[in-house]
């Protein structure tokens, strides 16, 4: 396993243990147990990345016009759909418009991921609500998550049991609340589909190898 991508396998364990499994826990590099959890992680962001080449093809178009974006990022791969397309100003109903382009994705997230876990997110721009009757940003991108998700596990049968959705508003910018285009950038939900990390059995061998302890206190930082 190359060096540069050995770092990002370890960068992904770290996230996906604060993240998915909240607790402290102590990773070593010689250690059989961690090993046979980063051979699985690997296969898996191995997968990821064949699915990420499967919606570029399936999704060519709307990329080629900037709707839909695709990464493959630190907490998996990540599908950002600008919201525009989606919703209408200010609204939470998915327009009609919207059905085909989550339909070319709802296909590959049950025939070729059909066990992976997928957080949807939504967020605004920073600016404040007015006129539509919303509290605030994150309830509206709270409901947008929502309508997103209640669409693919409801109309497109994915399992309810691999989603999950969240709101963060305004607070999780990718670019400027300044510019008009910065702001669009900001309006988007992302689907993330994320790789498992499971228990390995434990053993009583253990290598002498540097560790990378995850503490409660770093879990607080990381949610800071």
């Amino acid at each position: 396993m190359g060096r540069i991508r050995k770092s990002f396998i370890y960068a992904v364990l770290i996230f996906l243990t604060i993240n998915l499994l909240g607790c402290t826990i102590v990773i070593q590099k010689g250690r059989r147990s961690d090993l046979e959890k980063i051979d699985q992680l690997t296969s898996q962001l191995d997968q990821l990345q064949d699915i990420k080449l499967l919606l570029e093809q399936r999704l060519k178009q709307e990329i080629a016009d900037k709707q839909v974006r695709l990464e493959m990022a630190e907490k998996g791969l990540v599908i950002t759909f600008v919201a525009e397309v989606l919703f209408d100003s200010g609204k939470a109903k998915l327009r009609q418009e919207a059905h085909p382009i989550l339909d070319k994705m709802a296909r590959v997230l049950t025939e070729n991921v059909p066990d992976m876990e997928i957080g949807i997110e939504g967020h605004t721009d920073s600016q404040a609500i007015k006129y539509s009757g919303w509290k605030s940003n994150w309830e509206l991108s709270s409901a947008r998550a929502m309508g997103v998700l209640h669409y693919l596990v409801d109309k497109k049968g994915v399992d309810p049991a691999r989603v999950s959705a969240i709101g963060y508003g305004q607070y999780r910018p990718v670019a400027s609340n300044d510019t008009i285009e910065g702001r669009k950038l900001n309006r988007r939900v992302e689907v993330v589909i994320l790789p498992k990390v499971t228990k390995a059995k434990a053993v009583s061998e253990k290598v002498e190898e540097p560790e990378i302890e995850i503490s409660e206190e770093l879990e607080e930082e990381n949610l800071k």
